[in-house]
């Protein structure tokens, strides 16, 4: 999911970097978690102020005066002012303790917070019992005390933006003034009553109780007169008006909607930070991975299937011996509610996209690193380095998902793992600073080290590869070929195996300027050798003589993965995220492209099966969704955030982080024009319905309106929207182009008259009857359902009506495309949930023809094209193979597992009877039947829909790149 521009020939960039940003996310979520706890203190400040007055008013009711109750009043009115800002040395102290507390605290787990949190509620609680001390009595009921259960509207909303900013100081500070005075008022209450008070200021005590209360102001809450529906978001009230349609709220449902989705193409490729992950199967088909879906594509019919078992970042790939089985790794990961996801291997067949086996739950640590089958044995066993920082080698017999051997390997980077072709029993492993090989006989590992005798040790050996006689072939970050052979002494007695040593009679070969990266054994017995850096490609004979070189073109980036293809192709895999298939003759044919880092901005063609999208790596491209190639690709000059086409068609514009926004044509995709609007970053740009205005959101807090002419060509300012008291984040016309209705960071919703100089509609239930020509906006009464329980805002990145009126598409934070039912008015509404994404989804768009929805992934840089479909209309041709421009689907005779089966997993997953897209043929490379659970898959269907698995299910909501290439 993290960028990587550099190669590993001196530092290992792609674990340092991944480290960094590891880092970073970990801080992003500390800084989360600090605020949010701040917040939680300004709540529970302002429930001691609530607790103080209502006993203030108690006393004064009781008429009763003494010394005692002055002398308590002052002393738990000076507990409450130090707290809440006071006495600013004070203030300071109390700063630096919480903030001690929180750095603590944010750097655990989210259970491990639950945990500590319900430990400390019944520590409080065994407090209170030793204190003895009698609760306060319930207030009478008085026009002038709050009312204990209300929300705690008194919380201002966040001043800025962006997310995790902590709000403004509330009104609550105004109660001060009263209680100043009302401290020449007395109390008739107890020394303990007094006690009590002054023990409430406590951190501890007041986060318990704001926890415990916290649940109660979840659901939204109808108003009285029953126009209204007030929802609460991180404690802030956000009313929305019922429209004049709506007769009783009370009959309004919430249902899923007919419609599904199947996953039908990703665009784009995981090269940037990855390692040998393109290889082609018998079937004509390239495998290799993005996010978290396994890609099978077959470039000759542009066919793609998809393997979807996985619940988060695939890392690296293994093909079994048989060229049939697949084992992919992933990495750890955090569902929604703060559960970790276990790293763990899946086998699966590759033919019929059923889960064969998933091993080392609960036994990989940070993610599985690299992998490989045995080849001796036929592909019994499995080896897997786990990420760690002692970087465990790990032995399975994957068919009985038992472990073997375990060992830890080293605290250095460990790039490859390997089985010997012909001797069972050894391993080898490489990285940084060594090569070991490794003996393994019954449970254990035994370990020898490379000996380079004269020869300087190079930094990084960084991949390996067997000759036929049995020697190793390894390329290092030198950019030499080292040939390792088995030392022909006999070993001492119970020293362990024979060390491999460098063949005297060869010197180191010197191939590459920068570094060798991968290496790829022929059929013919060659060696084809790809360069970090320098890009080139050589064919080594049998004799390891240079024989050809081709050099990869700069655009491409440089030479990740290599494979070979058919007959004298080869494959090869980018840092630019390309995938190549090319000869020594014919040079390279792009197969598949994509971004390279972060991708928020998507648009759809207003009448076209087009799409365009624009990331961080400041490339623009479009995008056609029939035959799924590139139509032109543009470099800009800042990174692209938002993007949107004009009516027309004929011109697209782009928001930068800049606030400067381009307008591009959208045939020729030439420069119409540059503007400006502030100098921080655009966030929603968005046409009126005729297209003779675009309303631009930026994170200054304003909307800058523009009128518009020659088709989207010609731009001059007509307004500002000014009233948000955070960023724009969404924004949608009124189809006669008279309205906008806008939402902000702060979770606003404003309505604006553009007609009447941009002014903002006060009484905002006159426009409660507004149809709106495009829904965006995540906030309002017709879309509120989507919001999960306990959200804290942020979750939703993005969501869109379908231009039919019938569906809402949704991207949430936890790598999810939600689909509801429109309306949405309920709390809790259920939907239809997919997975393939493994960053956060930062955009989704219906073509303008409903058929399709397009999702774009911010660290996984990936664009996922899904087809909606309705349940009955599913079959079994429809789940197997996503065509091209023919869209044409031959049917396919398939047959169910035998009765009676069942298959299961090593992880809870729902059983479901797999139908296989083709029988495999009968041969000796088949299979054995799997003995596990098949991953719910879109690109696979049973007899029961197996849409309704996992992947769809119905839940409550919970360096600048130059221009990419079109193929030719």
């Amino acid at each position: 999911m993290d960028g990587y521009t550099g190669s590993l020939d001196d530092s290992m960039s792609a674990t340092s970097v991944s480290d960094v940003n590891d880092r970073l996310s970990a801080l992003e979520l500390r800084v989360q978690q600090q605020e949010d706890e701040l917040m939680v203190m300004k709540a529970a400040l302002a429930d001691v102020l609530r607790r103080l007055a209502a006993s203030e008013d108690l006393a004064a009711s009781k008429k009763q005066h003494g010394g005692k109750g002055g002398a308590a009043m002052r002393e738990a009115y000076s507990v409450s002012c130090i707290s809440n800002g006071g006495t600013p040395g004070r203030k300071r102290d109390s700063a630096s303790v919480t903030r001690k507390e929180t750095v603590s605290s944010a750097a655990k787990s989210g259970t491990e917070k639950k945990k500590e949190v319900s430990s400390q509620r019944s520590h409080m609680e065994e407090i209170q019992e030793h204190e003895e001390a009698p609760p306060l009595k319930d207030p009478p009921p008085n026009h002038s005390s709050p009312v204990p259960s209300h929300p705690p509207q008194r919380l201002a909303p966040p001043s800025d933006g962006s997310k995790g900013h902590a709000p403004k100081r509330g009104p609550s500070v105004k109660r001060s003034s009263g209680m100043e005075r009302s401290q020449s008022s007395t109390w008739d209450s107890a020394e303990k009553n007094r006690n009590k008070l002054v023990k409430a200021a406590s951190t501890s005590k007041l986060l318990a109780k704001v926890v415990k209360n916290a649940d109660k102001h979840k659901d939204p809450v109808v108003s009285q007169e029953g126009n209204a529906i007030k929802m609460f978001m991180r404690g802030r009230p956000i009313t929305m008006f019922i429209p004049s349609d709506v007769e009783n709220y009370d009959d309004v449902r919430a249902e899923l909607p007919p419609e599904r989705l199947k996953l039908e193409w990703v665009y784009g490729y995981r090269g940037r930070d990855c390692r040998a992950n393109v290889y082609l199967l018998p079937t004509g088909e390239i495998v290799y991975f993005i996010a978290s879906v396994a890609v099978l594509f077959n470039y000759e019919e542009r066919t793609q299937r998809h393997y979807l078992g996985h619940t988060d970042c695939i890392k690296c790939l293994a093909i079994h011996p048989d060229k049939i089985r697949i084992a992919t790794g992933q990495i750890a990961g955090v569902d929604k509610d703060g559960r970790a996801l276990q790293p763990h291997v899946r086998v699966w067949d590759s033919v019929s996209l059923s889960t064969l086996q998933v091993i080392g739950l609960g036994t990989f640590e940070r993610g599985v690193g690299s992998l490989a089958f045995s080849k001796a044995d036929s592909g019994q066993h499995l080896s897997v380095i786990d990420d760690c920082n002692d970087h465990m080698l790990t032995v399975w017999d994957w068919q009985k998902k038992s472990k073997i051997a375990e060992i830890k390997t080293t605290t250095d980077v460990v790039l490859a793992v390997e089985f010997h072709p012909t001797d069972p029993n050894i391993i080898v492993t490489c990285g940084k600073f060594h090569i070991f090989f490794w003996t393994w006989n019954g449970n254990s590992l035994l370990r020898k080290q490379g000996l380079f005798g004269s020869h300087d040790r190079p930094k990084f050996i960084q991949c390996l590869t067997f000759r036929s006689n049995g020697d190793i072939v390894t390329g290092d970050s030198a950019g030499q070929l080292l040939v390792w052979t088995r030392n022909s002494a006999e070993a001492p007695p119970g020293k362990g195996p024979q060390a491999f040593q460098m063949r005297t009679d060869l010197r180191p070969i010197e191939a590459h300027e920068k570094g060798v990266f991968c290496m790829c054994d022929m059929r013919s017995g060659t060696l084809l050798t790809g360069g970090g850096k320098d890009r080139r490609i050589i064919l080594w004979n049998h004799e390891l003589h240079q024989d050809r070189e081709i050099e990869v073109p700069d655009q491409y980036g440089n030479i990740r993965a290599l494979s070979e293809g058919k007959g004298e192709e080869f494959l090869v895999g980018t840092s630019r995220n390309f995938v190549l298939r090319g000869t020594f003759n014919d040079g390279f044919q792009v197969e598949v492209q994509g971004h390279t880092d972060e991708l928020w901005g998507l648009a759809t063609h207003p009448s076209r099966e087009l799409f365009l999208t624009c990331a961080q790596d400041q490339l623009v491209c479009l995008w056609n969704s029939v035959d799924h190639s590139l139509q032109w690709s543009r470099t800009l000059e800042e990174h692209g955030h938002c993007a949107e086409f004009h009516p027309s068609g004929s011109v697209v514009v782009i928001g930068t982080h800049s606030g400067r926004w381009f307008v591009l044509d959208a045939e020729s995709k030439d420069l119409v024009g540059i503007h400006t609007d502030g100098n921080e970053q655009l966030s929603v740009l968005r046409f009126s319905v005729d297209g003779s205005m675009l309303a631009v959101g930026s994170h200054d807090n304003f909307i800058y309106l523009y009128n518009v002419s020659e088709q989207g060509r010609r731009y001059s300012r007509y307004g500002k929207c000014t009233g948000h008291s955070s960023y724009i984040t969404h924004l949608d016309w009124s189809p006669d182009n008279k309205f906008i209705m806008s939402n902000s960071g702060d979770y606003e919703i404003l309505y604006w008259d553009i007609q009447n100089s941009c002014q903002l509609i006060r009484n905002r239930s006159e426009c409660k009857d507004i149809d709106w020509a495009t829904y965006t906006c995540v906030l309002g009464y017709h879309v509120f359902g989507v919001w999960p329980e306990g959200s804290d805002g942020t979750d939703i990145n993005a969501l869109i009506r379908s231009h039919n009126r019938k569906v809402i598409a949704l991207a949430d934070d936890f790598c999810k495309v939600h689909l509801f039912a429109y309306p949405c008015s309920r709390f809790k509404a259920p939907s239809h949930k997919y997975s393939a994404h493994s960053s956060h989804v930062t955009n989704v768009s219906f073509l303008y023809s409903d058929s399709h929805l397009i999702s774009t992934g911010g660290k996984d840089t990936s664009i996922m094209q899904w087809r909606l479909v309705k349940k009955s209309s599913l079959s079994l041709a429809d789940g197997q193979v996503s065509k091209s421009a023919q869209r044409r689907l031959d049917p396919v005779l398939a047959t169910p597992p035998p009765a009676g089966t069942t298959l299961t997993t090593g992880n809870p997953e729902p059983l479901v009877q797999i139908v296989p897209e083709v029988a495999p043929p009968p041969s000796e490379l088949t299979p054995p039947p799997s003995e596990s659970t098949p991953p719910p898959s879109d690109s696979t269907v049973s007899l029961k829909d197996s849409l309704e698995t996992s992947d769809d299910t119905a839940t409550p909501s919970d360096e600048g790149l130059p221009p990419l290439t079109p193929p030719s």
